[in-house]
């Protein structure tokens, strides 16, 4: 199974790892927020809404932004969605077409994005505001997805998406740990942290004292199955995931009522090879199975060739949204009519 974080980021206690990288953490984590302190954010031509993570790797960011462009279409707004295209290969300002563009050229969640609404890509975040503000309407608000620790941009909602299970890890900073910068530098720039996750303690046990210290709201949100779900239940599945969390899709599966017979993990954003594309659909009818995957992994199969073209014919997705508590929900709401309004 392939990994993109070490494992014992998450592991409970010291470990001899953490404090070997120590010195060199807390030199990264320096870094980081002088980069951030020596730039002056430019303010966009439209409202700017984040949606970024403390940690590297997923937490749930994208889902977090789809359901923030229903509230801002709730309040009036027009949801336009900015995204570096991590793990795209154009440069420059695109405008995300997803009957036209692969997740080679733009990244897998920005084609998520564009199924949703007007999705731009940008490794410049200024400029991509910049992009958007000569096509988008008036009442258009920019959905950062990701950028937290980016400077470059101001915000006037930053919302922080924290994995309820495994929280900050370690709590230490890269590579001692998955912090992408000091937790409470981090904090200083955010409006609202949303605990993402259906079960779990370790994100709220980390976070709350601080955050109540700062007078930071505490979101609860959980990952459901959007649409009708029904045919998975008894059904038996080779599930597989390329995100930084697949064992949460793989519960899911089973919540909805699959038998999940085998759980394939790959790291992140990673593409297929023709082997590994090859070996799914052997395990599948070995099994007699349905192939079952998520819709990021699912949009990463388009314009491949050889294997994959046929595991892409096979492969089932399951869509992902996040559900918040009403009173969480109408909160986040207030946020965002405030800022449009």
């Amino acid at each position: 199974m392939a990994q993109s974080e070490p494992s014992w980021w998450y592991a409970g206690g010291a470990t001899w790892q953490r404090n070997l990288l120590r010195p060199v953490a807390s030199l990264y984590g320096r870094i980081a927020a002088a980069r951030y302190s020596a730039t002056t954010p430019e303010r966009a031509a439209r409202p700017v809404i984040c949606v970024g993570n403390f940690t590297a790797g997923g937490t749930g960011k994208t889902p977090m932004s789809l359901l923030i462009a229903d509230l801002v279409e709730q309040n009036g707004g027009a949801p336009w969605f900015l995204s570096r295209g991590y793990g795209g290969r154009l440069d420059g300002q695109e405008r995300v077409d997803p009957a036209r563009h692969t997740a080679a050229e733009v990244g897998d969640e920005p084609l998520l994005l564009a199924a949703r609404a007007p999705t731009v890509t940008s490794r410049d975040r200024r400029l991509g505001a910049e992009f958007i503000a000569r096509q988008a309407p008036a009442n258009a608000v920019i959905i950062m997805d990701d950028g937290l620790q980016n400077p470059a941009l101001a915000k006037d909602l930053t919302i922080a998406v924290v994995d309820a299970a495994r929280g900050l890890g370690n709590g230490a900073v890269i590579p001692a740990g998955p912090l992408r910068a000091p937790l409470a530098f981090q904090l200083a720039r955010t409006d609202l942290v949303v605990i993402n996750g259906a079960s779990g303690t370790q994100a709220r046990d980390q976070l709350a004292n601080l955050a109540a210290a700062k007078h930071i709201p505490m979101l609860s949100a959980a990952p459901v199955a959007r649409g009708d779900t029904a045919w998975l239940a008894g059904l038996r599945v080779v599930a597989f995931a390329g995100i930084a969390n697949p064992q949460r899709f793989f519960a899911l599966l089973e919540r909805l009522g699959a038998t999940v017979v085998e759980r394939v993990a790959f790291a992140d954003h990673q593409t297929l090879s023709d082997t590994a594309a090859e070996n799914l659909v052997a395990r599948a009818d070995a099994s007699n199975a349905t192939l079952i995957t998520t819709e990021k992994d699912f949009v990463r199969l388009a314009g491949l060739d050889g294997a994959r073209i046929a595991l892409a014919a096979r492969a089932k997705p399951v869509a992902i949204e996040l559900q918040l508590p009403d009173t969480d929900r109408a909160l986040l709401g207030q946020r965002i009519a405030a800022l449009i309004g």
